[in-house]
C-alpha cells in the first residue's frame, strides 16, 4: 500500500505527502492499483469511513499540504496522470464526499504538524468555469465550512 512505501523511505524530514480529497478517494477505490483497493463495489457509509480513517491515519503524519476538493467517483487524466480523481464543484449533486467531514480526518492536529494553509484544488476546471464568480463563492463557502468545523484560522 502507498503508506507502507512512504514509511519505507524513512525520511520524514525530507519527504512529504500532498493530500487531496479527490485523488485520495480514488486511492480507496483502487483505480490505479486494484490490488490495494480499500473499498469494494457496493460499499456503504460505514465501510467508507472505516477505510477513510485507516488511510488518513497512516498518511496524516506525512501530510505537508492539504487540498480541499470534491470528487464524483470518476477518473480523468492524460499521460502520466491517466487515472486521477476527477474534481467537480463543491456543490456538484454527483459529489461523493462530505467535504467538511472528510477534511477533518486530514486536518486532525494540523497546526502541530506544521501545516500552515489549506487550498482548493480545481485544476481540472475549464477557464470559463473559473471565471464565473459563482464558482468561487461556492468554493469559498466550502472552505469556510472546513475552517469553522475544524478550528482552522
Amino acid at each position: 500500500m502507498l503508506f507502507r512505501r512512504v514509511e519505507e523511505v524513512g525520511m520524514p524530514e525530507t519527504l512529504g505527502f500532498q493530500a487531496d480529497q479527490a485523488h485520495t478517494y480514488l486511492y480507496l477505490l483502487g483505480y490505479n492499483a486494484p490490488e490495494y483497493a480499500m473499498l469494494q463495489e457496493g460499499y456503504g457509509d460505514d465501510d467508507f469511513y472505516k477505510a477513510y480513517a485507516e488511510m488518513t491515519d497512516k498518511l496524516r503524519p506525512w501530510t505537508i499540504d492539504f487540498h480541499v476538493a470534491q470528487n464524483d467517483g470518476t477518473v480523468h487524466g492524460a499521460g502520466s496522470h491517466d487515472k486521477t480523481g476527477r474534481h467537480c464543484l463543491a456543490d456538484d449533486p454527483n459529489g461523493r464526499l462530505d467535504i467538511t467531514k472528510t477534511a477533518g480526518y486530514w486536518l486532525k492536529d494540523a497546526p502541530a504538524r506544521g501545516i500552515q494553509h489549506i487550498c482548493w484544488d480545481g485544476c481540472m476546471f475549464p477557464n470559463e468555469r473559473l471565471e464565473d464568480p459563482k464558482t468561487w463563492n461556492t468554493i469559498l463557502d466550502a472552505m469556510i465550512k472546513v475552517r469553522d468545523a475544524h478550528g482552522w484560522n
